[in-house]
C-alpha cells in the first residue's frame, strides 16, 4: 500500500543518511565512545579538585575577572600619556573603592536586617502559625506541621546574621588573596597586549579566543552591574514608596541576585513578598510582584540581552545548569560568577580548538542556526502561498472551461 511505500522510502532515506554519517565520521571515530568516558571521568576530576580548591579560586577568579573589567581604564590613562604605574596605580584604587563601598553596604544591610528580624519577630511568629494552619487545612498532617514549626525562632535568624557579621575577621585569607591577586594582576595587565602580540605568530587563535573572552566577560559583567545597580535602586525606591519595610536591603539583594541568570529574580523576590505580607497582607503583596515583575521584565528580558548581544551566547539550559553547578563547586559567589567561569570553560575546550567549532551551535551561538531557521520559514511560507494560489486557481479554471468548449 502506498503508506508501506512511503515508510520503507523514509526508511531508506534514514539507512542512506546513516551510512553517509558512518563513512564522513568513520576515521578514527572508532575509539569515540572511549574518549567520552574519559572525557567524563577527567571533568568529574577536575570538578572535585576545584572544590577542594575553592577556597583559593573563587576570590582569584574574582581579581581576574575585575582585573578584566577595570582594563580599559588603564588604556585609557596610557593612550593620553599617563605613565604606566601611575595608570596601575589608578585602576587599582578605583576598583578597591568600588569593593569598600560594596562591603559598607553589605555590612550596613546586614545591620538592618538584624534590627528587622528583631522588631517583626512577633509578626513572623504569627504569620509561621497561619502557613502552619493552611498546611492542615489542605491535607497535610497536623504532626508534621508541627514538627516543621516547632523548631523555628527568628532569634535563630539573627544569631546567624550576628554570627556572618562578627565572622567577617575570619575573611582574612580571603580578602588578602583578592587584594594581593588583584594588584599583582593589574602590575601585569600593563604587558598584556606586548605579549599577545608575541604569541599570535605562534597561535592566532588563542589569541584570537582570549580576546574575545576578555571582551564578551568585560561587557556582560559591566551591562549586568550597570542594569543590576538601576534594578536596585527603582526597586529600593518603589519598596519605600509601598511601605515594605527593609527596602534597602531588598534593594541590594536585587542587585547582588541580577548576576544570577534566571533564578535571581525567585531569589529576590521572596524577602519582599514576605515582609510586605506581615505589614500590609495580600494588597501590598500583588504590588510587590508587580513592580519586581515589571522592573524585571524591563531590565533583564528588554534592556540586558539588547545591550548585551552575543556576548554570551550560551543557551538557557546551560545557563541554568551552569549556575548550580558554580554554586555547588565554589559556594555562592559561584552562581554570581556562572557565566564568566561557563565561558572561560568554553574557551578552553571549543573557542581556541578549530576541531570544536561544530559543537557552538549546540552551546547557545544561534546566530548561523537563527539564520538557517529564517531562510526555511520563509521557503514555507513560499511554498504555503504558492498552494493557496494555485488551490485558488482550479475552481475558476474548471469553471471557464465548459465556456471555452461551447
Amino acid at each position: 500500500m502506498w503508506w508501506n511505500r512511503k515508510r520503507s522510502e523514509s526508511t531508506a532515506g534514514a539507512h542512506e543518511a546513516e551510512d553517509a554519517a558512518v563513512q564522513l565520521e568513520a576515521p578514527g571515530g572508532e575509539h569515540r565512545n572511549a574518549f567520552i568516558l574519559m572525557g567524563l571521568g577527567g571533568a568529574a576530576v577536575a570538578a572535585f579538585g576545584l572544590a577542594a580548591i575553592a577556597g583559593i579560586l573563587a576570590p582569584v577568579f574574582f581579581a581576574l575577572v575585575l582585573t578584566i573589567c577595570a582594563h580599559p581604564l588603564r588604556m585609557w590613562l596610557e593612550e593620553r600619556g599617563v605613565p604606566r604605574g601611575i595608570a596601575t596605580g589608578s585602576v587599582i584604587t578605583a576598583v578597591v573603592l568600588l569593593l569598600v563601598t560594596f562591603g559598607y553596604a553589605v555590612l550596613v544591610a546586614f545591620g538592618q536586617f538584624a534590627t528587622l528580624l528583631t522588631e517583626y519577630a512577633d509578626e513572623i511568629k504569627d504569620w509561621g502559625a497561619g502557613v502552619a494552619q493552611w498546611l492542615v487545612s489542605i491535607g497535610i498532617g497536623a504532626d508534621e506541621v508541627s514538627s516543621l514549626f516547632a523548631d523555628f525562632d527568628p532569634g535563630t535568624v539573627i544569631g546567624f546574621v550576628g554570627g556572618v557579621v562578627g565572622g567577617l575577621a575570619g575573611w582574612t585569607t580571603t580578602l588578602v588573596v583578592l587584594f594581593t591577586m588583584l594588584l599583582l594582576m593589574a602590575m601585569d595587565a600593563g604587558y598584556l597586549p606586548t605579549l599577545l602580540r608575541q604569541l599570535k605568530p605562534h597561535r592566532p587563535l588563542v589569541v584570537v579566543s582570549l580576546v574575545n573572552y576578555a571582551h564578551n566577560v568585560r561587557r556582560y559583567m559591566i551591562v549586568t552591574t550597570v542594569l543590576g545597580v538601576a534594578q536596585g535602586l527603582v526597586n529600593w525606591v518603589a519598596l519605600t514608596i509601598i511601605g515594605v519595610p527593609g527596602a534597602f536591603i531588598w534593594g541590594l539583594l536585587a542587585f547582588l541576585c541580577s548576576f544570577i541568570p534566571n533564578i535571581g529574580y525567585f531569589i529576590a523576590i521572596i524577602p519582599p513578598i514576605v515582609f510586605g505580607a506581615l505589614v500590609g497582607g495580600w494588597p501590598m503583596v500583588i504590588a510587590v510582584i508587580v513592580v519586581y515583575g515589571l522592573v524585571n521584565a524591563v531590565i533583564q528580558s528588554v534592556i540586558q540581552p539588547r545591550v548585551v548581544g552575543n556576548a554570551v551566547a550560551l543557551s538557557q539550559t546551560i545557563t541554568f545548569f551552569s549556575v548550580l553547578f558554580w554554586a555547588v563547586v565554589i559556594g555562592p559567589i559561584g552562581a554570581i560568577l556562572a557565566i564568566p567561569l561557563t565561558l572561560l570553560v568554553r574557551l578552553v575546550l571549543v573557542d581556541s580548538n578549530p576541531n570544536s567549532f561544530w559543537i557552538r551551535p549546540m552551546l547557545g551561538d544561534l546566530d548561523e542556526t537563527k539564520r538557517i531557521m529564517a531562510e526555511a520559514e520563509a521557503e514555507a511560507k513560499a511554498a504555503r502561498k504558492a498552494r493557496h494560489s494555485g488551490a485558488g486557481a482550479h475552481p475558476s479554471a474548471s469553471n471557464e472551461s465548459p465556456a471555452a468548449t461551447d
